[in-house]
């Protein structure tokens, strides 16, 4: 779990290999580096507990600065790339950050921070140095690898996405021990998920986001090797599972709709067999969906349910999910308990709020938010919905912030979601609910459609093309679902707004169609 340790059991050993294979760091390279950063960082004062911001895309930079604030006993913030000036300037100053690291595509935005943020003491780019912002590799080389003394364990800051007003700092329950103690996800990934030193893993979402940084860098405790992608294209993570013979790939059920969506000559044009585990989670995933990747990869995934919070995790392997189509598991090392609105516990089938049992974090600068999550037992929530089963499997509804209630009835979006995505003219949707004067909420399905074969934007050109597809498609879900939950209405768009995470960004979409009135 020390990362010196492994760099020098397997010094030559790649630890982060970018996906079009055009750069490698060896563990060698990676300690050396998380050491100079742990020095830097110290030099200028920043020690446990205290905070630097990380403002940058994929690249093996991200690594370094990463691994030297981990040994520094940070508490570290990867800040979202695509965030606003405005956004990210609120997140730098609400978590106190102390240095942020950027890169050429965010230096712009780093300069201007820094220029308004008295509080950042200093600030470095990876790339040519520009007014407010010292070059990176510079700053680095000038300094020791030699260990600074009582190395820590630091911690993730992570960020609300802020698709429900102004992002939320998760600040986690840590003791600080020393480095090399590994986090519980380090060993979770080595005990149940099979990582060792043999393991490669594939990373094709953003490091800003929990579970890429998180499992990345447990890869790295388990001393394999990680496979990072700029971003996700899903024949280029065919191509890099082939050519680099990952064992371990994570995904969001919207990279499964995008590599099920391409042809089966695409498909069959890759060798995949090295694969071991297909790991995925973050969102509720389609059973059609699911379904056809474990026919196509075998009884290879294993999809568990947690939170940037770390309250507590659910684990549900192919084998089970078949057995249990539709749930994403049991609980691991805690206790799943289903509560209605007046807080008491609800009986086996009935939805209602997820809590687990302990789980200890807070929302920084936000006490009201905080106690809201955590009931008078002690457990806490990440506010979905969903109910558990006779066996103890949870089944995952939707978010309250999501639900839809029309003429009293309660009615989850990611239902009517799922029964929709697969349609073949189909290539995203988005359901959510809109005012109405006589049932409160009407149900809208914002569809984009599939490009090529008469099933694209071309093909419904016009208002008659338009309401064909759309009862066509109206009709698909009654095939499925019970008529109150189908949508009233259909409307076409070029792209459905998605965080590059895959999360869906709602609330936008509530608040554009609010808006035009």
């Amino acid at each position: 779990m020390h990362l010196s340790e492994i760099a020098k059991r397997t010094p030559e050993a790649p630890a982060v290999i970018m996906a079009d294979g055009s750069a490698v760091t060896t563990f060698a390279e990676l300690d050396r580096r998380s050491l100079q950063v742990a020095r830097l960082l110290h030099g200028h004062g920043v020690g446990t507990r205290d905070r630097i911001a990380i403002l940058m895309p994929n690249r093996p930079e991200y690594f370094e600065i990463a691994w030297g604030a981990q040994r520094l006993g940070t508490y570290w913030v990867p800040v979202n790339w695509h965030l606003t000036a405005d956004e990210v300037g609120y997140i730098v100053a609400d978590s106190g950050a102390q240095v942020l690291f950027a890169s050429p595509e965010t230096a712009e935005i780093a300069a201007a921070i820094v220029a308004n943020s008295p509080a950042v003491r200093a600030a470095y780019v990876v790339g040519p140095e520009r007014p407010g912002l010292a070059s990176y590799a510079r700053a680095i080389a000038a300094q020791s690898a030699t260990p600074l003394d009582n190395e820590t364990e630091g911690m993730t800051f992570f960020y609300s996405s802020g698709t429900t007003g102004r992002p939320k700092g998760i600040r986690r329950s840590h003791d600080f021990p020393s480095f090399g103690t590994g986090l519980a996800l380090d060993h979770l990934m080595g005990l149940v998920f099979g990582f060792n030193s043999d393991a490669v893993y594939l990373c094709p979402a953003p490091l800003y986001h929990a579970a890429p940084i998180g499992w990345a860098m447990g890869t790295h405790r388990n001393g394999g090797a990680v496979v990072l992608m700029p971003r996700f294209d899903a024949t280029e993570c065919l191509r890099a599972i082939e050519r680099h013979r990952v064992t371990h790939a994570q995904f969001v059920p919207t990279h499964f709709v995008r590599m099920l969506k391409l042809t089966q000559a695409e498909r069959d044009a890759f060798e995949l067999s090295s694969l071991k585990m297909v790991i995925h989670a973050a969102a509720p995933c389609p059973a059609d969906v699911k379904r056809q990747m474990i026919d196509w990869l075998g009884p290879k995934l294993l999809e568990y349910y947690a939170g940037s919070e770390g309250n507590g995790i659910t684990i549900i392997s192919s084998e089970e999910w078949l057995e249990h189509p539709g749930s994403v598991g049991r609980a691991l090392g805690s206790v799943v308990h289903i509560v209605g609105e007046d807080g008491e516990e609800l009986p086996v089938g009935d939805d209602g709020f997820i809590y687990f049992e302990g789980g200890a974090f807070e929302y920084h600068n936000d006490p009201v938010k905080t106690a809201n999550a955590v009931n008078d037992r002690g457990w806490s929530t990440l506010g979905d919905i969903g109910h558990l089963d006779a066996e103890g499997y949870l089944y995952l509804a939707d978010r309250r912030t999501d639900l839809i209630i029309s003429g009293g009835v309660n009615i989850y979006p990611a239902e009517i979601e799922e029964a929709l995505i697969m349609h073949p003219a189909v290539a995203d949707v988005a359901v959510i609910g809109m005012p109405d004067l006589e049932m409160g909420q009407s149900v809208l399905a914002i569809v984009q459609l599939a490009a090529g074969d008469g099933a694209g934007a071309a093909a419904v050109s016009d208002a008659t093309d338009r309401a064909a597809l759309a009862a066509e498609l109206l009709a698909h879900c009654r095939s499925r679902l019970a008529s109150f939950k189908c949508p009233r209405s259909v409307e076409f768009v070029s792209e459905i707004p998605r965080l590059p995470t895959g999360k869906l960004l709602r609330r936008r979409l509530r608040e554009e169609r609010q808006q035009a009135g």
